[in-house]
Parts: C-alpha cells; sequence; structure tokens
C-alpha cells in the first residue's frame, strides 16, 4: 500500500489544494516532503506490489533498481519548483500548485511501473499533465498551440510503447519487463525499436528536441520539473530500466549513441548560440540527455543513471535563475542581463548550477561525465574524442548563459530576491554541491548495483582531456567577453540563426511529415464528400423515393380496405337498430302492455267481501277437480 502512496497522495493533495486555496503551498509542500520519505522507505524496504486484472494481466510497481533512487529524487526536486511557484506566479497560482504536486504523482508511477502495462498508463499522464502546464496562461492563445505542438510530438513517439507493449504481450504472455527478453528474436527487434522511439521523443532528441521550444511558453516552474526529473528524464530513465533487457538486439546500442550523439552535438551548438535563457536550457536539456543515450548505448547505464540524478538538481536550479533573471531585467534577452550586482546571491546560487553543467570537480557532475567519458572511450576512441566535443560545447554555453545573465555590467543597487525564491534556489545549488559524494566511492559502487552496470574507472588522460575542454571554453568565452561578442557567438549570422530554429528540423517536419499528412487529409476529406457522401446521399434519396412510393400504394389499397370495412360495419350497425327499434323494442312493449291489463284484472277480484273470496275458493277447486279427472281419464 506504500507504494500506492506514493501515486495517491500527490495527486488527492492536488485536488485538495484547490479546494484550500489559502493552505494550498503548505498543503503541496507538505505533501511532497511525505512522500520523498514514503519513497525513501520504499526503496530501503524494496517494496512491490501487485494488482491482477485477470490471469495474464497486472499492474506491479516496485521500488527496485533505479527506481529506488527516482521515487525520492522527483518529490525533492519538486518541493523548492513549487516553493518558488507560490512566491513569483500571479496567474493562476493555486491552480499551478495543484497541478505541479499532481504531476509528481503521475511520473511516481512511471518511475515505480514494473511491467509496460503500468508503464503505459503513468507516460500518459505525465504526458497529460505536462500539456496542461505547458498550456497554463490561457490568457494567451498561441500557448495552446504551443503545448499541442509539445503534446503532439511526443505522442508519436508515444505510438512506439503501445507497439513494444502489444508485440511484447504477442510473444511472452506477459507485460513485466523482466519477460521482455524471452521474446522471440524478431519481436524482441519492434520491441526495442518502439521503446527506443518512445524514450527519444519524450527525451526530445533529435529529431524531436523542437518541440522543447514550444514548451518554454509554460511558466518557469514547469520548465524546471519538464527538464529535471519528470517528463523530459522520463526517455532516459526508461531505456536505463530496459537496457539490459535489449541487449541481444545487435543495433539498438549503436543507434542510441548515434541519436545521442547528434543531440548532444546540436544541442550543444543550439545553446552555444541562443540569446534567450530558457531556449538555451532547453538545448541544453536536449544535450545532457544526449549524452545519457551515449551512456546507456556504450554499456554504462550506470554514468547515465548518475548524469539523470545530477542534471535534475543543477537543470531545475539554473531554470529557477533564468526565471529570476527574466523577472528582473524585464526582458527575456540574455544579451541586456547581466544582474550580478543587482542580484548577487541569486548570481553566486546560479555560478554552482553553471559549473555543474559544465562538469568542474569535484562537483558531482563532473563525476557522471567523467564516467560517461570513460565508456565512451571504452567503446570507440572515435566515440570519446566525439563526447569530448560536446563536453566543451557544455562547459561553453555554461559559461556564456552565468556571464551574460548574472556577470558584472549592471550598475543599480543590488536587491533581495523574495525569501522562498531564495530558500529554492539555494536548496537546489546545496544539493548540487552534495552530489559531490559520488567521487566518493562508497557511495558510487552501490550506483552501480543500482543500475545493473558497473563503474568505469577514472584514468588520468580523461580527466586530464576534460579539464583541458573546461580550460578551453573558459578561454573562449573570456575572449568572447572582452571583444563584447559573447551574446552573439562566432557563428556566421546566417547560420546562428539556424541554429536558433534547430537547423530547420521544425521547417522541414512540417515540409516532410505535417504538409503531407495534412494534404492527404484534404484529399480524403474530399473523397468523402464526392464519393463516399455522394454514394450515400444517393441511397437515401431511393430510399425516399421508394418510401413515397409505397406510402402511396398504402393510401390506395390499404387504406379502401379500411374504408370499406368502416362503410359495412356502419351498414350493419344502422340494420341493427332498425331490427331493435321494430322488432324488440314493439314485442316487448307489448308483453308489458298485456302484463298491465291482466294486472288490473286481478286488482277487481279484490273486492274485500268474503263471500266473494268463497265463491272464488270454489270456482278454483271445481276447475282443480275437473283437471284430475281429465288427468286421469
Amino acid at each position: 500500500m506504500t507504494l500506492w502512496l506514493l501515486i495517491l497522495l500527490p495527486i488527492s493533495a492536488g485536488a485538495v489544494a484547490i479546494l484550500v486555496t489559502r493552505l494550498a503551498q503548505a498543503v503541496a509542500v507538505g505533501t511532497l516532503a511525505s512522500t520523498a520519505m514514503l519513497g525513501a522507505w520504499a526503496a530501503a524496504a524494496q517494496t512491490t506490489s501487485v494488482v491482477s486484472w485477470g490471469p495474464q494481466l497486472e499492474l506491479t510497481i516496485s521500488a527496485t533498481g533505479f527506481a529506488r533512487v527516482m521515487v525520492v529524487l522527483v518529490p525533492m526536486i519538486a518541493i523548492p519548483i513549487v516553493l518558488y511557484t507560490a512566491a513569483t506566479e500571479t496567474i493562476g497560482r493555486v491552480r499551478l500548485v495543484a497541478l505541479l504536486t499532481a504531476f509528481v504523482g503521475a511520473m511516481e508511477l512511471l518511475v515505480v511501473a514494473n511491467d509496460l502495462f503500468t508503464l503505459l498508463i503513468g507516460w500518459e499522464l505525465v504526458g497529460a499533465f505536462s500539456w496542461i502546464l505547458i498550456a497554463h496562461e490561457t490568457d494567451e492563445a498561441a500557448n495552446a498551440q504551443k503545448a499541442s505542438h509539445a503534446f503532439i510530438t511526443t505522442r508519436v513517439g508515444d505510438l512506439g510503447l503501445y507497439v513494444a507493449a502489444g508485440v511484447a504481450f504477442a510473444s511472452t504472455g506477459s507485460f513485466a519487463f523482466s519477460d521482455i527478453a524471452d521474446s522471440s528474436p524478431t519481436q524482441l527487434q519492434v520491441v526495442a525499436g518502439g521503446i527506443l522511439l518512445a524514450a527519444a521523443a519524450k527525451s526530445a532528441q533529435v529529431p524531436f528536441s523542437p518541440w522543447l521550444f514550444s514548451a518554454m511558453v509554460g511558466p518557469t516552474p514547469v520548465s524546471a520539473l519538464l527538464h529535471s526529473s519528470t517528463m523530459v528524464a522520463a526517455g532516459a530513465y526508461l531505456l536505463i530500466r530496459l537496457a539490459p533487457q535489449l541487449d541481444s538486439v545487435t543495433w539498438f546500442a549503436p543507434i542510441v549513441i548515434a541519436i545521442g550523439l547528434t543531440s548532444a552535438l546540436a544541442g550543444g551548438v543550439v545553446a552555444a548560440v541562443h540569446r534567450h535563457p530558457k531556449r538555451l536550457l532547453a538545448a541544453s536539456t536536449t544535450a545532457q540527455y544526449g549524452l545519457m543515450f551515449v551512456a546507456i548505448g556504450a554499456g554504462s547505464t550506470v554514468a547515465a543513471a548518475a548524469q539523470l540524478v545530477t542534471h535534475a538538481a543543477f537543470k531545475s536550479l539554473l531554470f529557477l535563475t533564468a526565471g529570476t533573471a527574466m523577472h528582473a531585467a524585464d526582458s527575456d534577452d540574455l544579451g541586456g542581463m547581466r544582474l550580478g550586482r543587482r542580484l548577487p546571491v541569486i548570481g553566486a546560487f546560479a555560478a554552482i548550477g553553471a559549473l555543474a553543467l559544465a562538469a568542474l570537480p569535484p562537483l558531482g557532475a563532473a563525476w557522471s561525465k567523467e564516467q560517461i567519458l570513460g565508456a565512451a572511450f571504452e567503446s570507440s576512441p572515435l566515440l570519446g574524442v566525439a563526447v569530448l566535443v560536446a563536453a566543451l560545447l557544455s562547459a561553453f554555453y555554461a559559461f556564456r548563459y552565468w556571464l551574460l545573465a548574472f556577470g558584472p555590467g549592471s550598475t543599480e543597487p543590488g536587491q533581495t530576491a523574495p525569501i522562498e525564491v531564495t530558500a529554492s534556489i539555494g536548496f537546489l545549488a546545496s544539493l548540487s554541491l552534495g552530489l559531490a559524494a559520488l567521487w566518493i566511492p562508497a557511495v558510487n559502487e552501490p550506483a552501480a548495483h543500482l543500475t545493473q552496470g558497473r563503474v568505469v574507472p577514472t584514468r588520468a588522460l580523461e580527466l586530464i582531456l576534460g579539464l583541458a575542454s573546461l580550460a578551453i571554453a573558459a578561454g573562449f568565452v573570456a575572449s568572447l567577453q572582452r571583444r563584447a561578442r559573447l551574446a552573439y557567438g562566432v557563428l556566421l549570422p546566417v547560420v546562428a540563426t539556424a541554429a536558433t530554429e534547430w537547423f530547420g528540423i521544425a521547417d522541414a517536419s512540417r515540409r516532410i511529415v505535417v504538409g503531407p499528412v495534412q494534404a492527404a487529409s484534404r484529399a480524403l476529406a474530399e473523397f468523402d464528400d464526392g464519393v463516399i457522401d455522394a454514394g450515400v446521399r444517393a441511397s437515401a434519396r431511393i430510399a425516399s423515393g421508394l418510401s413515397r412510393s409505397l406510402r402511396r400504394r398504402s393510401e390506395l389499397s390499404i387504406d379502401a380496405i379500411v374504408n370499406g370495412i368502416g362503410g359495412g360495419t356502419l351498414l350493419l350497425a344502422t340494420g341493427t337498430r332498425v331490427a331493435d327499434d321494430y322488432g324488440v323494442d314493439r314485442t316487448a312493449e307489448g308483453i308489458a302492455r298485456g302484463l298491465g291489463r291482466a294486472g288490473e284484472l286481478l286488482r277487481r277480484l279484490q273486492t274485500g267481501l268474503s263471500h266473494h273470496y268463497y265463491v272464488i275458493v270454489a270456482a278454483g277447486l271445481v276447475a282443480l277437480g275437473g283437471a284430475l279427472a281429465m288427468g286421469t281419464s
């Protein structure tokens, strides 16, 4: 029952928060804290719960493997985000707090799912909540359209998960994760393809990356939660959980690496030139999850899991600092911010997040990045070099973001952000610092056990190369800063413009996919109107004509019979009435007159004189005697 409380408690609290508006923040924060504690207890106990819907259909949830980390991580990241929401949002604050809280429950279901059927339920709930949250500010008509873009794009990937679940069930008679590997070789490849499609779309990997920009119309807290530990994390989490079951599919790992590396490099370039704070961070999200995909493909689920955890901390931190900077500057252009002197405390916290993104040791994000680099070099030296380039790009856009948003430049006096904002961002900064414990073998070795992987030994050459990439990126940023070119970058304007629009991926999808699909839809609609509906309308006209003809014949035949029966009945009634008047009635009247006459005659015999009565009696006796005499003769 404890596991189900991880799901039901936040969802119920979301409903309660709507009803008790003044206590919404307290209800939300208290519930999320309770959820985190319940998650820690469930992770320690490694509990499992099964709800049976039949002999082959079960909902199975379990706090085992990497789920033991996620059940605690998700509510922990959500707590400061909800606090930030309550302090900063003015449009639908209570509704937003309630939805964010319920969203945690949906994500908890996804992470504890232990079979594909349960996973699909959580997967769909997360997608639905994300759509509602992105479109939160309904006053802007474009927000609903952007939210639909994000929702529909991820729905395309969701189809892959449906196919994977159906094929796995058809092959093994089970939805359980542990039975996936028992599928036949051909069907296992279909399952692997469906899972990869769903994961790539959810984690905004190329070519699905542009939906993240559409999602940026949502409030800052929504972006922070989606990008850190919920919606976008779902794809990488799914691969971490299921990659061991797909080892026998020979093409799976290389394709995962190709998708991840392409996304890491493309996302890095986009983030390196973008001037919008949230879009820069969104592009970096694609890049960082791309590195997780590379780690999974290279066989290191440990590196991917560690990167997911550290990324959740520093990315939520950076998004909240971006929202604070945009509010303080009343602008979404990084080129005009430089708020370090106005917001010194927030700037210091943002520096921790930027250094974590850049992977500066001894921060925990540096350990996870070193693990990815080590796994890449073990897989292929060429892959290692490519990952090193992606890491250099990460350091470049991390330093660029911090200098443009919180570097020196503003002459206005320092300001103090609301206490809830400072506390929320400070908590996430502390968490990012605390994850430095990943460098300790006593911490990272249990992490390997949770993800069924192994820790790659840190080698001096890779560590030196990583530090060298940091130094190169820092030097390049400093050079651009001196030349006042940091906001514009070094790419040609045409290339930079293309990069900010994801190199035309969104436009290409409209031309290659959306346009043809819409044209086909219009053609089918015209065919439906001109052919199918025309046939239906013609059939309706024929049926209507037959109906009118049958109606006329009915009137001529059936009505004639009815009229004849009616006329005969009236004639018979008339004859019966005449017979009744002149036969039955007159006979009855004659009998009545005769009885009346007899009564009058009998009444005359009643004289009251006794001698008359004696005469009548004597006459009667004579008549009786005569009758008896006649009878005997």
